[in-house]
């Protein structure tokens, strides 16, 4: 007998990965062979390499998560459903490093490899894991030719309106880091975004083997076997950045993580930390990424945002404000800037050019996933709200991070 495991509803390498949240799978006999009966009882258990992730399951859209689930599953080929997802505190380093195994007894009667892809503190990173997204955008680069132009262009003085200064600021950077994640994951699907949690010291980050060190002159160095030394955008190659404190500390002046979770309850609170500690670790620097047009030239920028992005998810999960419903959830008075009303599409994955938008729109709709639907090719405001499918399972953008928990 064999069974086909088919992850986030796919039967592909490309749909193996799961975070925190639950992901729709499903299960089916593929050959009856040996089968005596319309059913025949599968269990399926994760088994997990040295440090690989873990994952739990469970039978329905609801409930409680365990080690292991025993299923009905008719031999005529019809599929069963299920759930699976990451243990929180076990991601995976490598992908494929936990596997899924169907038996009938003792019998092994089908398995898959697949990944918890999480992002994680960059600071953290294995060398592996590092190497591996460094690699990813630099290809994303290529010199300056690479799609990664369309993503430095999304991010300028003149759309800056569309970013900024409003209560779509925290929904357009969500969107903005998942279209720019997908990219990198189209390169190697074991990349996710990492953040640098810039209220504590980072020296891994801030290190020739991944994002350089600056010389006196703000231009950043790179060891020899860093492809990011080959970073160009604009025509210019390299990257210039002037860290106005030791990157062996925190930079000073910057709230931290309590700090900026206890900014209140309300949406319209929380949003001021665009100012501090958003700004506020921007301007920690001299060169590209201490202002808004030029900001986008340097990778840190993307690990920044992500830790922004992580805060506000942290926010959510303290405050249970997934729901666009919940007033609480997000500053919408209607009367907000276009593309900051929570039904607002959101520029430039809309298209839409001209009048209160900018004139161009580069890089076309959001990057689609093999694992889940949502946001959609053109997101609105409200799609950035439920991440993780808490409201709505329809809803998960299909990332997570290693201290948010579902």
């Amino acid at each position: 007998m064999d069974v086909e495991l088919q992850i986030n509803n796919g039967a592909t390498a490309a749909t193996r990965f799961v975070s925190w949240a639950p992901s729709p799978c499903r299960i089916r006999v593929t050959n009856p062979s040996g089968a005596t009966s319309p059913t025949v009882n599968v269990t399926i258990a994760g088994v997990s390499s040295a440090s690989g992730g873990v994952v739990v399951f469970r039978a329905g859209a609801t409930g409680s998560f365990a080690n292991s689930l025993t299923l009905p599953v008719p031999t005529n080929g019809t599929t069963v459903p299920f759930f699976v997802a990451g243990r929180f505190g076990r991601p995976s380093v490598n992908n494929g490093d936990v596997k899924i195994e169907a038996r009938v007894g003792a019998t092994l009667v089908g398995s898959v490899s697949l990944m918890v892809r999480i992002r994680k503190n960059a600071n953290a990173l294995t060398a592996g894991e590092r190497d591996r997204f460094v690699s990813a955008f630099a290809q994303l680069n290529n010199q300056g030719l690479g799609r990664f132009a369309d993503f430095r262009n999304m991010h300028t003085n003149v759309s800056s309106p569309q970013a900024h200064g409003a209560p779509g600021f925290l929904p357009w950077h969500r969107a903005y880091l998942l279209d720019l994640e997908r990219e990198l994951q189209a390169i190697d699907p074991s990349v996710a975004l990492p953040y640098w949690r810039f209220d504590q010291a980072a020296p891994r980050i801030f290190n020739r083997d991944f994002l350089g060190v600056s010389n006196a002159l703000g231009s950043v160095q790179f060891n020899a076997t860093n492809p990011l030394q080959f970073w160009k955008t604009d025509g210019v190659q390299g990257i210039n950045r002037r860290p106005f404190f030791l990157t062996t500390s925190a930079p000073p002046g910057v709230r931290t993580e309590p700090q900026t979770l206890a900014l209140g309850t309300q949406y319209a609170a929380f949003q001021t930390m665009e100012g501090n500690p958003h700004g506020s670790a921007h301007t920690s620097f001299g060169g590209s990424i201490a202002s808004i047009g030029t900001a986008a030239k340097d990778p840190l920028f993307f690990l920044l945002h992500c830790n922004v992005d992580r805060l506000w998810a942290k926010w959510q999960r303290q405050n249970g404000r997934f729901n666009p419903a919940l007033a609480a959830s997000f500053a919408n008075n209607g009367g907000n800037p276009i593309g900051h009303n929570l039904p607002d599409t959101m520029w430039p994955w809309n298209g839409i050019t001209g009048g209160q938008r900018p004139p161009t729109a580069p890089g076309g709709s959001m990057a689609p996933s093999p694992c889940v639907s949502a946001p959609g090719l053109q997101p609105r405001v409200q799609s950035s709200l439920d991440y993780q499918g808490a409201v709505n399972a329809t809803s998960r953008m299909g990332f997570d991070y290693d201290d948010v928990q579902f």
